[in-house]
């Protein structure tokens, strides 16, 4: 490395999809009217869980949060992915990245953090029901909420300050949707190992560490629920699971697929497919897949728009 001449890199250049011109507009036209379906669908399902008495339980306070969070996490990305696809690739500055990488990184791993609170929930709500009024307290549902938020500030916070102390050099371009990791990792030059581990560990503590409290929290469910002697009971308990856990398998497995396996591999038009799947869809599906297979919430839409077609007639 002593003899190669480096050129510093100070800003980048997103190119995402810019390959296929003819595609931009279209592209930018879809991801709009997603961007707009997603702040208004999880800004109504906020307002629906606070208007509604029968959605006062931590189950929805939950997804209240995670709702709120979804519309952060998709103003990180989707305004940058469309000045993308408008202007045919953007510059955008390295602090500006850093900036996106840590609000991307704190808002994403707040979302796992809450989906792994949903699924201990479900487990004391199916487990323990006796108990849980007194286990899943509104002091404990703000301690839980809260601590997904510092947790989530924690590992934003050190990933961003350790990935943007390694130094970047060569092609400026990211052919990509946003300042990811996995991409930016690809543009540095010099030893960056003792970073990398760094960034590898605090994931850890995210993503697999909420898989295997969600895994373990739905295994003491399964089990509840094949002790259940009726077919219409267990039917009926498990009914109270599966929007979240359709919510879970979209969210991380599209996660998995970029985050937890070999990274040295050129982007792929695959991957950018995927991270505008985990980006972009997830936060738009997540108000549909808890109104669509939720009965109290259908319930509480279906007689708030009765009560405005009753205000609107008088």
């Amino acid at each position: 490395m002593a003899g190669k001449n480096y050129t510093f890199v100070t800003q980048f250049f997103l190119t995402a999809f810019t390959e296929h011109p003819e595609w931009g507009l279209p592209l930018f036209l879809l991801f709009l009217s997603f961007y707009l379906s997603t702040l208004l669908g999880n800004t109504g399902m906020i307002i629906l869980i606070q208007k509604n008495r029968r959605l006062q339980t931590p189950m929805y306070f939950f997804l209240s949060h995670l709702s709120f969070v979804d519309i952060c996490y998709s103003s990180v990305i989707i305004p940058q992915m469309l000045a993308v696809l408008w202007e045919h690739g953007t510059t955008i500055s390295q602090v500006r990245c850093a900036v996106q990488f840590f609000l991307f990184t704190f808002f994403a791993s707040i979302d796992c953090y809450l989906l792994a609170i949903m699924a201990y929930d479900r487990y004391v709500a199916v487990c323990q029901p006796l108990l849980y009024v007194t286990i899943m307290t509104e002091k404990a549902c703000v301690g839980l909420v809260t601590g997904a938020y510092v947790a989530g500030f924690s590992s934003g916070f050190i990933r961003t300050v350790t990935a943007f102390t390694l130094s970047f050099c060569g092609s400026n371009e990211i052919n990509f949707i946003f300042c990811d990791l996995p991409p930016l990792l690809k543009l540095v030059c010099g030893n960056s190992y003792v970073q990398e581990v760094v960034i590898i560990v605090f994931a850890i503590f995210v993503m697999p560490a909420c898989i295997v409290v969600i895994s373990v929290s739905y295994l003491f469910i399964i089990v509840a629920i094949m002790q259940i002697r009726s077919a219409g009971g267990r039917a009926k308990t498990f009914s109270t699971c599966t929007s979240h856990l359709t919510a879970v398998a979209l969210f991380f497995g599209t996660l998995i697929f970029m985050y937890l396996r070999n990274n040295t591999d050129q982007f792929s038009e695959r991957d950018r497919v995927v991270s505008v799947f985990y980006t972009v869809v997830t936060p738009l599906l997540n108000p549909l897949i808890y109104s669509l297979r939720n009965k109290e919430v259908k319930e509480a839409i279906i007689k708030s728009l009765r009560r405005s077609k009753i205000s609107r007639g008088n």
